[in-house]
């Protein structure tokens, strides 16, 4: 198999590996939050072990603030799942009045999902403090800004640029997917570096997000001189 056979291989099994990560959170958190919703939030009963404590107290944080929570998280879960179909070149061609709708789709749940992170933000304590707070809501703003410039472009039967801010957009949105197993790495080793949540959240989510951003930059360096299929000019509406 030729390198480059390989790495778009590989490119789409990090995806949907990292979108299986997002869905899976989201439904987790959504299962814990529901309850709440009908029968109102008891704290759980103090955990013996340190770093128990620690998740029960992330999970605490969110069951505080189910409705923006869920706000932010139930629109997530489309996102995941729509996005890697959103760049299947296969769908595209053969189904593109799907696309058109399901990218309409994609872009409303983005600006949701980007607009509620902004609210967490300053709305909701920030486990991870200024610093966590801080990255949110910079990548937050950068995110919505990526899906207005790919709408704006498609708008204008811009196929290239519009692409090249859509992956960028999607990357951000996939970033949180990564950053949960940079946090389970904080957590495994916070007994030999002594760092506690609120010291390595805001360091995760910005290495999950720079990571996620330069990624989403050489993916558009490396595929900037392949040809645009011509099926993409009737994306536009």
């Amino acid at each position: 198999m030729k390198p480059e056979t390989r790495s778009p291989r590989a490119l789409w099994a990090a995806v949907i590996f990292l979108a299986v990560i997002g869905v899976a959170v989201a439904a987790r958190r959504v299962a814990h939050l529901v309850p709440i919703l009908e029968y109102g939030y008891r704290p759980p009963a103090p955990a013996a072990n340190p770093r128990l404590a620690e998740l029960a107290a992330t999970d605490a944080l969110f069951a505080r603030y189910p409705v923006l929570t869920l706000i932010h998280i139930v629109p997530g879960m489309l996102f995941m799942i729509l996005g890697p179909l959103q760049f299947s070149v296969a769908i595209r061609t053969r189904y593109l009045r799907w696309h058109r709708w399901s990218g309409r789709v994609f872009v409303a749940t983005g600006l949701v999902i980007g607009v509620s992170a902004l609210a967490m933000s300053f709305g909701m304590p920030a486990i991870g403090g200024v610093n966590q707070a801080a990255a949110t809501t910079l990548f937050g703003t950068f995110f919505l800004f990526a899906l207005s410039k790919a709408f704006w472009h498609i708008r204008r039967r811009e196929v290239s640029p519009h692409r090249e801010w859509m992956i960028r957009a999607f990357s951000i949105g996939l970033a949180v997917a990564t950053i949960r197993p940079i946090i389970g790495i904080f957590f495994a080793t916070s007994p030999l570096t002594g760092l506690t949540p609120h010291e390595f959240f805001g360091i995760a989510f910005w290495i999950g997000f720079v990571l996620h951003l330069i990624a989403a930059e050489a993916w558009i360096r490396a595929t900037s001189q392949a040809r645009t299929s011509p099926a993409l000019s009737a994306i536009a509406p």
